[in-house]
């Protein structure tokens, strides 16, 4: 997709005939505020409003017609606003662009209308820990602040909460990004950027390309909080404006935070000992590093951030500890959605391992788990859609045992676990092929380890 050039942003939308495509929460927010901005609103999607209860009630009070996705749907629309999970380069909206429609995104919808300055956080693993860290962080410092985006509350619903000295910490994805023109970042955190999403965007070229969008929109008073170790992180620094500072768990990098000898450093300056931060694995140190450099540049000071980072709680389905049953440890990693936060998980335990794989593959290459699960699993339990392709790339590596549903996995593993192993849900796949989303996995695993009886 050609990326828009649009002069200036429509802020006034009276009697705009808009259409809102795709009816999850961001793209309900829109139409609401859309309502309110006086459009002319409809909607569309490729469920049916039989699938979507809530959305149909939403819908019916707010006086909003419904029509299921056709090409014919797009074709009276002045403006075209997408939700995340709508390809942008699906042709019904290259034609609507060729006619002169202006086609854009929910977070773009949301910046004409959002006071307050932004901190946007993206990466292809770590965005919502490292979000909602920062927010923590920001609060625990008396700092005002509202955290959003791809994580919880839709960028266009907090709106009405935004103010003009309140930061607004968002969660970007590479679907959100891809879409921006005006909305910018005064802070912008790239984590890392390693391969996922293809089916979506079909090349790694494209996938980055779509995350450089949150540095190229920067100007020269804004910044960019940049992973050193990571060479696509790097190539941003050349896309944006503004000041770059590092983060760095290889070496000593200026101006910015890294890791050394264990501890965290600010420049030059002591932040904290790396044993201190209270989520697992060296990936969270990076992620703890990122929000700590971007909070210091929003104003928190180093003893409140250190405190601040001591209190902070793992975030649900992201190496959430679980449970412990007769000695197994159970640990839910659902958000490891892609082949790098597997092996981010992989790389957050000793050994002793049984590793719950599989779902809605992404196009992704699964061989770069044989060597580390040839190290630190004592098996694989293969779930979902994707089970034959992660079987045919990983045999031999390590036993596989064919589970083909989350629960029978899990009874599975604990049943051949020893006391001291763990059970790791580190699917490296999306989740639906069972599932309507990687929450939903997460919750249902959780409800078959708490059902786990001990053995006897």
């Amino acid at each position: 997709m050609k990326k828009q050039d649009l002069a200036a942003p429509v802020i006034r939308f009276n009697a705009t005939r808009a259409l809102v495509v795709g009816m999850a929460k961001s793209g309900v927010a829109s139409v609401a505020l859309l309502v309110k901005q006086g459009a002319e609103v409809r909607t569309t999607d490729s469920r049916g409003l039989s699938e979507l209860p809530e959305v149909e009630r939403t819908l019916e009070r707010l006086r909003v017609p419904f029509e299921l996705q056709s090409p014919g749907v797009f074709e009276a629309a002045d403006l075209i606003v997408l939700s995340p999970g709508v390809p942008a380069d699906l042709e019904p909206l290259e034609a609507a662009r060729r006619r002169g429609a202006t086609v854009l995104g929910e977070v773009e919808l949301a910046s004409y209308f959002l006071k307050g300055p932004v901190m946007g956080i993206t990466g292809s693993n770590g965005k919502t820990t490292t979000t909602a860290l920062a927010g923590h962080i920001l609060r625990e410092s008396g700092i005002p602040s509202q955290v959003g985006g791809n994580i919880g509350t839709p960028v266009t619903a907090m709106i009405d909460t935004s103010r003009d000295q309140q930061w607004n910490v968002l969660e970007l994805s590479s679907f959100q990004l891809e879409t921006i023109c005006h909305f910018k970042a005064h802070i912008a955190i790239a984590l890392n950027v390693t391969p996922d999403h293809l089916d979506r965007h079909h090349t790694f070229e494209q996938y980055a390309a779509a995350k450089a969008r949150l540095f190229e929109t920067q100007q020269s008073d804004d910044f960019a909080v940049l992973n050193a170790d990571d060479p696509a992180c790097v190539r941003y620094a050349a896309l944006t404006k503004g000041t770059v500072l590092w983060f760095s768990s290889t070496r000593p990098v200026t101006p910015g935070i890294s890791l050394q000898d264990e501890k965290l450093w600010f420049d030059y300056n002591p932040l904290m000992p790396a044993g201190e931060i209270p989520i697992r694995g060296r990936h969270n140190i990076e992620n703890t590093m990122a929000a700590a450099v971007a909070c210091r540049v929003a104003g928190a000071g180093r003893e409140k951030i250190a405190a601040a980072v001591r209190t902070f709680k793992a975030v649900e389905h992201r190496l959430e500890f679980v449970r412990t049953v007769s000695g197994v440890d159970f640990y839910n990693d659902s958000k490891a959605t892609n082949v790098d936060a597997t092996l981010k998980a992989l790389d957050a335990f000793a050994g002793g391992l049984w590793v719950i794989l599989g779902g809605k593959d992404k196009g992704s290459d699964y061989t770069v788990l044989r060597e580390p699960l040839k190290s630190k699993a004592r098996a694989v339990m293969l779930i979902g859609a994707a089970a034959p392709k992660i079987r045919e790339q990983i045999a031999g590596a390590v036993p596989l045992v064919e589970a083909q549903t989350l629960d029978v996995a899990i009874r599975k593993a604990y049943a051949a676990a020893q006391p001291n192993d763990t059970v790791l849900l580190a699917p490296a796949c999306a989740s639906f092929d069972q599932f309507e989303n990687y929450e939903h996995r997460g919750r249902v695993s959780k409800e078959v380890v708490g059902k786990l009886e001990p053995k006897n």
